[in-house]
């Protein structure tokens, strides 16, 4: 069996953010929970890791966050990131389950980052501004992470397996909440459409196949939260 990106449909899901459309009604802005470390992570550390294991892990992120920047992060194997890292593979399969896992470790921190910005920080991605303020400002800041870590998104979230993540539950949930606020029709259905601009194929399709700059993305994008909510 291949352990290519390619499955990806098997990432674990964290449980405790809402993924389905049918639990995220009537959620507002307060309910949404921070992203935790996936299970891959931090939680199937021991209290007290190892220094020998704590090498190990530091050097197999190190390794793969390299792959994943250097070549097409679907095509990346555990026997690459393996041997990459100085490590054997029964070391790495005891940590990861598949490459997509590596990819998500590596994205969730920044990913965690941006969403205490958006239950905390200042507007307008933080409470306090418009919801046409706040959407406006989500977009431009997932475009500054997609810029900066599409390598990494590529890994971990594309095709079925983006909306199987920790992460797309809580950007629906906000996105849904910033709809309600500005009275869109429908917003259950329309968070899903409203998110699919910022699939990671789709922006480097955009910005590597069309050659269309980071600028120029972040713009449309802009204008279509002013035209949805204003």
């Amino acid at each position: 069996m291949s352990d290519r990106l390619t499955g990806a449909d098997e990432t674990p899901v964290n449980s405790q953010i809402p993924t389905h459309p049918a639990m995220l009604v009537g959620i507002s802005s307060r309910d949404l929970p921070l992203l935790q470390p996936t299970a891959t992570e931090e939680t199937r550390q021991p209290v007290r890791e190892r220094s020998d294991a704590a090498r190990n892990r530091a050097r197999v992120l190190a390794a793969a966050e390299r792959l994943f920047a250097t070549m097409d992060a679907r095509q990346v194997t555990m026997e690459e990131i393996a041997r990459a890292a100085g490590v054997g593979r029964a070391t790495l399969y005891r940590r990861y389950p598949d490459p997509a896992s590596i990819a998500i470790a590596l994205l969730d921190e920044h990913e965690r980052r941006l969403q205490e910005h958006i239950l905390r920080g200042d507007p307008p991605l933080g409470p306090g501004a418009s919801p046409t303020e706040r959407l406006a400002a989500f977009y431009e800041a997932s475009v500054d992470l997609l810029e900066g870590h599409l390598h990494l998104a590529l890994g971990a979230e594309v095709g079925k397996a983006r909306f199987a993540t920790g992460a797309y539950g809580f950007w629906r949930a906000h996105v849904r909440v910033l709809l309600v606020q500005a009275g869109v029709p429908d917003p259950d259905a329309a968070a899903d459409a409203v998110l699919s601009p910022l699939a990671p194929e789709l922006y480097s399709f955009q910005r590597h196949t069309l050659g269309l700059p980071k600028e120029r993305i972040t713009e449309s994008l802009v204008w279509l939260a002013r035209r949805l909510t204003d």
